[in-house]
């Protein structure tokens, strides 16, 4: 299958099975999430929403999440990882939930939403001692084509806005991938797939530019990669993690039997055991970085 067609297949499939229930957009948090624009482009202010630890002053140091949510890179909302977000603040993390410029709502290409990702990082690195953030403690999280650009944001090295400074680095110190378009190999595919659509030229550059797993080295941060056995992007995720093995790079490769995509999410009036489970894997990845101390508090945070 040529890489246009792989590309295709993640777009139709991205969209359908993770957005069948689809978060607000524009999100609407109560008032202690704060907001901040790090971008303008396409004509829209692009917004950070921050949601603090308790206490929490400019004068802290803390690890920072910015979540990318999923959608396809056609649509989409921050509010997605709102759940994460606020968990992580309970233990002492800065969430921050980003919004990007998606097809449906700004016609740009798969190319723009890294930009855009890559904008992000940049702007809570370079916005560090304003936040109360470590600018050496920041990771990129998020999920299926969020997952992508948050996987994009430390291994491509193209595609940074020009008109922004280079000195203040768009890589994340560390990665938590939930169900990533990790590859864009059409070897990865399960046989037999066929899950696609009408796309064309929706990456706006030639896939594998955009491809994290074709642009591994050995400095890629420290990677959580989540995802189900039974989940179409299973084979991109284990090259991934294989070429980060290969270049001496670390990545934890956590498999939820029998799970397809989009299964982490806590959706209403449904079992949330997944939810809990992913919410502890990154709490336990994020103390083994030294970004946080004891023993996950989801359970007990959620039935709060």
């Amino acid at each position: 299958m040529p890489r246009f067609l792989l590309t295709l297949a993640l777009i139709s499939s991205l969209t359908h099975s993770l957005y069948a229930q689809r978060p607000a957009y524009p999100p609407k948090f109560d008032e202690s999430v704060k907001e901040h624009v790090y971008k303008t482009a396409s004509d829209v202010d692009l917004k950070l929403y921050v949601f603090e630890p308790a206490g929490h002053t400019p004068s802290d140091k803390r690890p920072a999440v910015v979540f990318f949510f999923g959608g396809g890179w056609t649509g989409g909302s921050p509010a997605q990882f709102e759940p994460q977000c606020r968990y992580l603040a309970s233990r002492g993390v800065v969430g921050i939930a980003a919004d990007y410029r998606v097809a449906s709502r700004h016609g740009v290409k798969g190319v723009d939403c890294v930009r855009d990702a890559k904008s992000a990082i940049r702007w809570v690195r370079a916005h560090a001692a304003e936040l109360g953030v470590d600018p050496d403690r920041i990771v990129a999280s998020g999920g299926s084509a969020g997952g992508h650009l948050a996987a994009a944001t430390g291994t491509i090295k193209e595609f940074d806005e020009p008109s922004e400074d280079a000195a203040v680095s768009s890589v994340p110190s560390a990665m938590v991938l939930f169900n990533p378009a990790a590859s864009f190999d059409p070897a990865t595919l399960i046989p037999g797939e066929k899950r696609g659509g009408n796309f064309g030229a929706r990456m706006g550059v030639e896939p594998s530019k955009l491809s994290p797993a074709d642009h591994i080295d050995a400095k890629t941060p420290p990677t959580l990669i989540m995802i189900g056995t039974d989940d179409y992007l299973i084979g991109g995720a284990h090259q991934f993690a294989d070429r980060m093995k290969a270049a001496g790079a670390r990545c934890e490769l956590d498999l939820y039997d029998g799970r397809g995509h989009g299964f982490f999410n806590l959706r209403p009036n449904k079992p949330s055991k997944d939810f809990y489970a992913t919410a502890e894997s990154m709490d336990r990845f994020l103390t083994s970085l030294g970004y946080l101390e004891g023993e996950p508090t989801v359970k007990e945070f959620f039935k709060k």
